[in-house]
C-alpha cells in the first residue's frame, strides 16, 4: 500500500471508532431515559370514580388538590393529553382538570 492509502485507512478507522463511541453513548442515554419513563406519581393515591361511558366502563378523577393528581396532569400534558402507563390508558378531558383511565 502507498502512504496515501495508509493515511486514508487510518482516517477511516478513526472515523469508525468515533461513530462506534457515539452509538454506544446514544444507547446509554436511551437506556437512562427508559428508566426515567416510570411515572413520578402514584395512581393509587388518587381518588377514582367508576363511570359508565359510551365505550363502556372507565374510571374518572377530578382530584385537583392532590399532589399526585397534579403530577399526573403534568405528565399527561407532556404526552399530548393521552398516554399508556402500567397497563392503563390515561387521557385528559377537554376541561383540562378531569382525567379518565381505562385498562388496556
Amino acid at each position: 500500500m502507498s502512504e496515501k492509502e495508509d493515511l486514508a485507512l487510518l482516517a477511516l478507522t478513526d472515523f469508525l471508532d468515533a461513530v462506534e463511541a457515539g452509538v454506544e453513548s446514544a444507547r446509554q442515554r436511551i437506556r437512562e431515559v427508559k428508566v426515567e419513563e416510570k411515572p413520578r406519581w402514584d395512581p393509587t393515591q388518587i381518588v377514582w370514580t367508576k363511570v359508565e361511558g359510551q365505550k363502556g366502563e372507565y374510571e374518572r378523577s377530578e382530584d385537583v388538590i392532590n399532589f399526585e393528581f397534579k403530577a399526573m396532569l403534568k405528565d399527561l400534558a407532556a404526552h399530548g393529553g393521552k398516554m399508556n402507563q402500567e397497563g392503563w390508558f390515561y387521557w385528559t378531558f377537554p376541561n383540562g382538570t378531569t382525567v379518565g383511565r381505562k385498562r388496556k
